[in-house]
């Protein structure tokens, strides 16, 4: 099955080298499979498409680790703690202070990002969780479920706008169908990722689903395209 999804990523990535979500998926696959500096190598095409993307950050720091690339992996790292830090994107920002104290280093102490992020928070704004910046809060839910609930909660109408261009993508590119459970979890999978729906997100939003949760709260995304 991995070997299945990574060749599917790669054909992606190489099919669209502009796709962001591509690469950090492909980079993501790479580091469960242990193939660590090809991770750091995704991981960091990412970044370079998109340098708010904290979750990558902390993804390509730890392949970077891993491969032995201790010096490449602090900067790299330092790098995300201040863009995590900025849009108050706390998980990562969190799991990249950890990684840097696993080679013995500090995170950088960034008191202007800190006042930055809290001067966005007091305006009063609606923050998108995905992007830390002011955007428009969505007036429901963009698919049933609790994670509909959750994306309406914290992810901006223009972030849901841009996934749908990259959810078409994903769709075209991967050719996935949706009568069939494998496509549509790929999707979900892509979906979760490009908004920043990681493992613990997931038990953040599962704890505050009731417990009588339908198959539609884990396979709603079809309803968005």
């Amino acid at each position: 099955m991995n070997a299945d999804r990574i060749a599917q990523f790669e054909k992606m990535a190489a099919a669209d080298p502009s796709n962001e979500m591509a690469h950090f998926s492909l980079g993501n696959a790479y580091l469960q499979t242990g193939r660590f500096a090809d991770a750091a190598q995704s991981l960091e095409k990412c970044v370079a498409l998109n340098s708010e993307m904290s979750k990558a950050y902390q993804l390509g720091g730890e392949a970077m680790i891993k491969a032995g690339w201790e010096d490449k992996a602090v900067a790299f790292l330092e790098k995300g703690f201040a863009i995590a830090t900025s849009k108050g994107d706390r998980l990562p920002q969190q799991a990249i202070a950890k990684l840097l104290e696993s080679v013995g280093r500090h995170a950088p102490i960034l008191p202007e990002a800190v006042e930055a992020a809290e001067r966005v928070r007091e305006s009063g704004a609606f923050v998108c969780r995905r992007t830390g910046r002011p955007g428009t809060q969505m007036t429901s839910a963009p698919m049933r479920g609790a994670i509909g609930a959750w994306i309406a909660q914290h992810i901006a109408q223009e972030t849901w706008k841009q996934w749908i261009g990259q959810g078409t993508k994903v769709i075209n590119e991967m050719r996935l169908d949706f009568t069939r459970d494998r496509d549509q979890d790929m999707y979900d999978q892509h979906m979760r990722e490009y908004l920043g729906i990681d493992e613990e997100v997931m038990r953040e939003i599962n704890a505050s689903a009731k417990p009588a949760a339908s198959h539609d709260e884990s396979h709603g995304a079809a309803s968005s395209h």
